[in-house]
Order: C-alpha cells, then structure tokens, then sequence
C-alpha cells in the first residue's frame, strides 16, 4: 500500500512504514491536486500536517482512501466527522509535540520579559553605535520566577507547559472546560519527581490574576481573547498563543500593546496564515514565529513513527 506524506515525515517514520511493507511518496502535491494524485497513484494514506487540508471533497472523491493521518494535534484541517461516516480512519499524534510546543512557550515568555525579540533587531543596526542607549533601554527585565503564570486549556500540551513553569519556580493556575484538576508529575534528571495537583478555575479569574497566559485550546468559532478579556487582566501582563490563530483578536491585542496594557506578546500562530498582519509583524513588542511548535527533530521523529505505529496496525 501507498503513503503519501503531502506534508513531510520524519526519517524514522519512513523506515518504519517501509519495515511495514508501505511504499512512502514525500512528493508535496499542490491542494487542488490531491484528489487527482491520490487516485492515478492508488494512495491508501494520506499524512498531513497544518498545511495541506483533507476536505469534504476529496473525501468524496478518494473512494480508496482508508486513513488520513495528521501529524500533530488539532485536525481542525480534516473533515473528522465526514470523513468516518464513510469508513476512513482517521488518525493524529497528540502526545508527540507537547515537549516541543512548550519549549517554544517559554522562548517566548524568556524572549519577551528580556526583551530579545527588538534587542536582536536593533542591536544589528545600533549596537555599535548606541550601546549604551539599547543597555538603558532593555535594563527593565523581569524574572520568571515566582510570577503567575494563567494557562488556557490545560491538556498535553498545558500540563507540559505547567511542568516547565513549576521548574523555574512559577506559581500555575489553569481555566479548563472539560478538566476539572490534573495531576502534574515533574521528573528531573536523576530520576526524582514531584507531583503537584492543578485544579482548575474559571477563565475570568485566570485571566484577572496572571502575571503571564499562555493559551494551549483548539480552534475556535469566536475569540477567547478580545478587548473585553485584556480589560480585566493584570497592566503589563504577556501573553502567548502557540495553539490557533484566531484565539486572539489580533486587531484588539494591537491596541493592547499600545496602551501598555500588556508589555508583550509571543505569537507562533495567526489569524492569516500562512500571511500574517503586516501591523503584527512590525510590532516591537510582539516576539514572532512562523507555526513552528512541533517543528523540532525530536517531535518529527515521535510524529513519524507514532504515525507508523498506527497504520501498520490498522492496515496490517
């Protein structure tokens, strides 16, 4: 059987597939070409990422496909639904990226209250020049430690997330819809671990009492985050969005920035992808990456053969 992987997939994941007996093309085939190419290749697979969407469409028009597979989390570009009322399975790999995701959390939230997003842009273009300028003006840094940080959905990637915070001293409060409390196991190096309860409160509080938010939910109708919620929360507060674009209004957490009311923001996904504000790329306060929370070796190789893993088991 045949695997298309239209959006890329580990080495590791490759070799497992090819052990299981599947053929694996990494051709990356245009969107409106995948239909055409699933059928003229007779592709029993199709893996994607965030960047190729597996649609009511090509679900009708692959009647030969038999699982399409999502290499990370959300699955918000997958007809899920549509695509099991006609028989297909359909797959993801929740647990790969947490650690990767959350990393990128905190070189956010390290890079804002260090002000590293416009030091490095500035000291290229000054730092000979005015030095000791750019020194009096980044010399307000924050520490992390015993600050609060508020964390919006608190699954995978959330408790990864709560783990980091609790090893750098940070006090964790977590609103959650679905999760009343959760039980966070911190493991160090030499095998010791704590374990800390988490329970859960409302998202208006969470808001009003962090010092940071990160929000870790999946994609939304509406925003989480408008000019009503960044009223209620702590002057000065960062915030973090590496789950969805269109969690935060973009337009209001531009206005937010300005005024003061928050000091910075970390954003890896956008409501526009893959064509972001013009107003949030130029910003000063905001620290940029372009949806790379997963984008790491360790996680590509997790995603591949936990991918593997489940269509040899399926199919074989």
């Amino acid at each position: 059987m045949k695997v298309l992987a239209n959006d890329g997939i580990s080495k590791s994941g490759i070799l497992a597939l090819e052990k299981g007996g599947f053929e694996v093309i990494t051709t990356k085939v245009a969107q409106e070409q995948v239909a055409n190419f699933v059928n003229e290749n007779n592709v029993s697979v199709v893996l994607v990422r965030s960047a190729t969407k597996v649609r009511k469409d090509i679900i009708d028009a692959c009647p030969g496909l038999k699982i399409i597979g999502r290499g990370g989390v959300g699955m918000d570009n997958i007809d899920v639904d549509y695509a099991k009322s006609k028989g297909i399975h359909v797959i993801n790999t929740p647990a790969s990226s947490s650690e990767s995701v959350a990393e990128l959390v905190f070189a956010h939230l390290l890079t804002g209250v260090r002000f590293l997003h416009d030091s490095n842009r500035n000291m290229p273009l000054e730092g000979d020049t005015k030095f000791n300028d750019l020194k009096k003006a980044y010399a307000n840094g924050v520490e992390l430690r015993g600050k609060t940080l508020g964390i919006v959905g608190i699954g995978r990637i959330g408790q990864a997330t709560a783990k980091m915070a609790l090893g750098l001293g940070m006090k964790v409060i977590a609103a959650d819809s679905f999760i009343p409390q959760v039980d966070v196991k911190v493991e160090f190096f030499d095998g010791q671990s704590i374990t800390t309860t988490i329970k859960t409160q409302s998202l208006e509080s969470v808001f009003a009492e962090s010092d940071f938010i990160t929000l870790h939910v999946p994609a939304q109708n509406g925003y989480i985050v408008t000019e009503k919620e960044f009223a209620t929360m702590k002057n000065g507060v960062g915030i973090v969005n590496c789950a969805r674009g269109g969690v935060i209004n973009e337009v209001d957490l531009v206005k937010a920035l300005d005024s003061g009311k928050v000091a910075f923001a970390g954003l890896d996904v956008f409501e526009n992808e893959p064509t972001p504000a013009t107003q949030l790329l130029m910003h000063p306060k905001i620290s940029l990456t372009p949806h790379i929370g997963a984008a790491t070796g360790e996680a590509q190789d997790r995603i591949g053969t936990e991918l593997a893993s489940q269509i040899i088991s399926i199919l074989s």
